[in-house]
């Protein structure tokens, strides 16, 4: 049993990120009384811990990890949990293939992970009903097509799937693809959200024990203009435009040429490589020209752009061409006498 007290945000400091807090991000964590909805703010350092600013209240108090961006100044909430007198505690991790820690994201194809623990339920005909079970809801909510979520009211999400979880027990949920709504699921954008509520009773409102989101970003796609499948070249390559759709945000995609007809896992000449190490997708248009030095031998040729992710190697487009630029003359000798 808990009693209202000043508590440490050891729990909720876990959450942060060492690595660029200190430089480029500003950290706090919010206490919002239950019920009054009164709420301090108190600014945290990526480790260690402090007490709380004020006692909790009787009906509780969920706390808040926010780390905010400064350029662009962009806010993220990492973590909730509610601390009361009488409740469970419960905590959601969420993993995905791609290792970025400040928000967990992933791609439109890609499966993903939820860790579920719940502690403190107890059984039995006295025991109130906020301390016999918990909820866990699912909510989608889709950014539209070439969103990013920014601004995003997320009181808009769709309530997915609600169940109720009874067990002091850790439990892991496995989504192969994502849920949100989408005419175009290669291009779908958005998150999912998974909260564990409290359930009310006579001594207790519902109450938000924990709560994370995963964010779901497009799978790419790109095009090669100004060269075309088959096309017999003389002399100078003609000028090529490259462009790139929803390049994941940590991404390295290039375009390579090589030697003969399309093969995968060609290891090539690179004309023209980006980088993208952001927290969005990136879409770009580059121009080639001049670039014929990387051609040394005539014949069949391929150019393809190619994207590494932390989800592979992927070809995204490509053509083959014929490179012709040898210069034949055609002569007559003849003799007089």
């Amino acid at each position: 049993m808990k009693t209202p007290r000043c508590v440490t945000f050891a729990l909720l400091c876990a959450s942060l990120i060492p690595l660029h807090a200190q430089t480029t991000y500003t950290n706090f964590i919010r206490q919002v009384q239950l019920p009054t909805g009164v709420q301090w703010d108190a600014s945290v350092s990526p480790k260690g811990e402090q007490s709380s600013p004020v006692p909790i209240a009787l009906g509780g108090a969920r706390f808040e990890l926010w780390t905010v961006k400064n350029v662009p100044l962009t806010s993220y909430l990492l973590d909730t949990k509610f601390i009361g007198a009488f409740s469970p505690s419960a905590n959601i991790v969420i993993r995905t293939e791609d290792p970025y820690a400040l928000v967990p994201r992933t791609r439109a194809d890609r499966p993903f992970f939820i860790d579920v623990t719940v502690n403190g339920l107890i059984s039995g005909s006295n025991a109130p009903d906020s301390a016999k079970s918990v909820k866990l809801l699912r909510h989608v909510q889709s950014y539209g097509l070439g969103g990013i979520g920014d601004p995003i009211d997320r009181s808009q999400a769709t309530l997915l799937t609600q169940a109720s979880i009874t067990q002091n027990a850790p439990q892991t949920l496995t989504y192969t693809v994502t849920s949100i709504p989408s005419q175009n699921l290669a291009k779908t954008a958005g998150e999912e959200r998974f909260s564990v509520f409290s359930v009310a009773d006579s001594m207790y409102p519902e109450a938000q024990l924990s709560s994370r989101y995963v964010q779901i970003w497009p799978m790419a796609d790109a095009s090669i203009s100004g060269l075309t499948q088959g096309q017999k070249i003389r002399f100078t390559m003609p000028q090529v435009t490259l462009t790139f759709n929803d390049l994941y945000p940590s991404s390295d995609t290039y375009a390579q040429v090589y030697p003969g007809v399309a093969r995968l896992g060609m290891n090539g000449k690179r004309v023209s490589t980006l980088v993208c190490n952001d927290s969005k997708p990136q879409s770009r248009v580059l121009i080639l020209k001049d670039y014929d030095a990387v051609f040394d031998v005539d014949g069949t040729w391929t150019m393809e752009i190619v994207t590494v992710t932390p989800f592979g190697i992927e070809r995204l487009s490509h053509v083959t061409f014929e490179l012709d630029r040898t210069l034949r003359v055609n002569t007559m000798l003849t003799t007089r006498e």
